[in-house]
């Protein structure tokens, strides 16, 4: 019966890796457990340590103000350490000593150097997609592929990239030049510019960004 109730405490919080954060109502019905099932297994996953419990972002909440807005649960640092490899402590011992002896340079190139890895890998997935939807899914198959948990939707004028996992946040949230030189590696493979909205590193659920499409504002008289 243990091993049953394990299972399922991590079939919940690995549908919070993969999809982001959700809300116990989201979450029973995607997973089909009962309502009070999954209240229990999240209990335990956020007395774990694994899930964190936050109040919805204020444009969620129902503006007619019926009942109070569910809590929405959140992997913490903790949580994803348990799904992904522990990172590189000599890496990162190495960047804080370069750092220290004031070779922020170094930092960065590195960041850029690892970025532009990435770019030359994911440009041939990118190569023969037509539009931007085509290549923010493409984007966000290739970054699932590298550990990312990501998905893309279409956002307004534009599409919203979401990577629900990084397995070098600890890195990032000591040096965001890394989270700097991925953001640009998007700009590049993607062909426009593009703005990172929230981060895992910086503490946010999921690491967010808006790739606006030019084409869109073009029809609507907004470029010339």
């Amino acid at each position: 019966m243990k091993k049953s109730e394990d299972r399922t405490r991590d079939l919940v919080a690995r549908a919070i890796l993969e999809n982001g954060p959700a809300t116990a109502v989201a979450l029973a019905a995607k997973l089909k457990i009962t309502p009070a099932g999954i209240r229990r297994h999240l209990d335990t996953l956020v007395a774990e340590g694994v899930l964190t419990a936050r109040e919805p972002f204020a444009s969620s909440i129902d503006s007619r103000g019926r009942g109070r807005p569910s809590k929405v649960f959140v992997m913490t640092d903790i949580g994803r350490e348990k799904f992904e490899h522990t990172y590189d402590d000599l890496a990162v011992s190495a960047l804080r000593f370069m750092a220290s002896k004031g070779s922020d340079t170094l930092v960065k190139e590195f960041a850029k150097t690892r970025a532009e890895e990435i770019t030359k890998r994911a440009a041939q997935i990118l190569a023969n997609k037509k539009n931007l939807s085509e290549k923010s899914e493409a984007l966000a198959v290739f970054l699932s592929d590298e550990g990312y948990a990501a998905n893309n939707h279409s956002q307004g004028i534009g599409e919203e990239l979401c990577q629900n996992h990084c397995p070098i946040a600890h890195v990032a949230a000591q040096f965001p030049e890394f989270c700097e030189a991925e953001t640009q590696a998007f700009s590049e493979l993607l062909g426009t510019h593009v703005q990172r909205l929230a981060t895992i590193a910086h503490g946010d659920g999921v690491c967010t960004t808006f790739i606006p499409n030019t084409n869109n504002l073009t029809k609507n008289g907004k470029r010339a």
